[in-house]
């Protein structure tokens, strides 16, 4: 289904009361029944990245745990009063979570119709003030205004210039304001980037795979402060896995079936690394 068409479904869902519930699962309840045309609607909004979300019954169980990440940062945050950006935003998962610890204002920057259309679905049902700009991290430094926190989340490995992406980050904080970063590295001592000639992990548009020296130099180069490694985890299948809500393959299928360390192209399987960046 067309998004022009799904856009048009999603506005003419009824205004109805609910409840909205923000844990591991962003769980709204509504009070009319309605069950049939939200399934229908959420299943044309397939594939599901991230997640999990549940509506009345329906449990949209997403490929990826995002639970798992947020859960790794939500230690690390302090988000009360502050104006917050999450740059490669997707559904607004990580958006909802963060709404829970009283932000001023939460910005979305994602350029992808079809994620945005997610957002759309479930926000009307929650009705919460979060803002979701179709721009990506490129439009932020011109932005309306400067960001106590930056959210970027798995973005960076997609971007052709990882340091123009830093140093656009860098101009759109506040003084003092933080970026928490992840993205996949190589597990080397070396100042080492990987640059795949077709794909990673069944992933097309990847583009470099620092090690973490090699991370670290390009924020250095970026003039951020205090590279702070918040942990490093190992991807894994109670993480990303292949469900009902997603067509297609998944982290099972991206890793060689006789050695799930390497990828299906023979490289390091997936590593992230998480950051926090300070801007003086």
């Amino acid at each position: 289904m067309v998004q022009k068409n799904l856009t048009h479904l999603i506005n003419d869902l009824p205004n109805l009361s609910s409840q909205t519930n923000i844990g591991d699962v962003i769980e709204i309840k509504f009070d009319k029944n309605i069950d049939e045309k939200v399934l229908q609607i959420a299943l044309s909004l397939k594939p599901w990245r991230k997640g999990p979300f549940k509506l009345n019954e329906l449990f949209i169980d997403s490929e990826w745990r995002s639970d798992i990440k947020f859960n790794i940062l939500k230690p690390h945050l302090n988000l009360n009063g502050k104006i917050v950006a999450d740059v490669g935003c997707n559904n607004g998962y990580y958006m909802f979570r963060m709404s829970k610890l009283n932000p001023q204002k939460i910005i979305g920057f994602d350029p992808s119709e079809h994620y945005f259309n997610q957002f759309k679905f479930i926000n009307h049902f929650a009705k919460f003030n979060i803002k979701f700009e179709l721009k990506g991290v490129e439009n932020l430094p011109n932005y309306e205004c400067k960001f106590d926190t930056i959210f970027c989340l798995g973005v960076i490995y997609h971007r052709s210039d990882p340091i123009k992406m830093l140093k656009d980050l860098k101009q759109s904080l506040n003084v003092g304001g933080e970026v928490f970063l992840d993205t996949m590295f190589i597990d080397r001592d070396d100042e080492f980037v990987l640059s795949p000639k077709n794909t990673y992990s069944k992933i097309p548009n990847i583009y470099f795979v620092p090690s973490i020296k090699a991370l670290k130099n390009w924020c250095e180069r970026a003039k951020f402060k205090d590279f702070e490694i918040l942990t490093i985890k190992k991807t894994d299948l109670s993480e990303q896995r292949k469900t009902s809500w997603i067509d297609g393959q998944s982290l099972g299928d991206f890793l060689d079936p006789n050695n799930p360390n390497l990828t299906i192209e023979g490289y390091d399987a997936p590593k992230r690394i998480y950051i926090r960046l300070k801007n003086g």
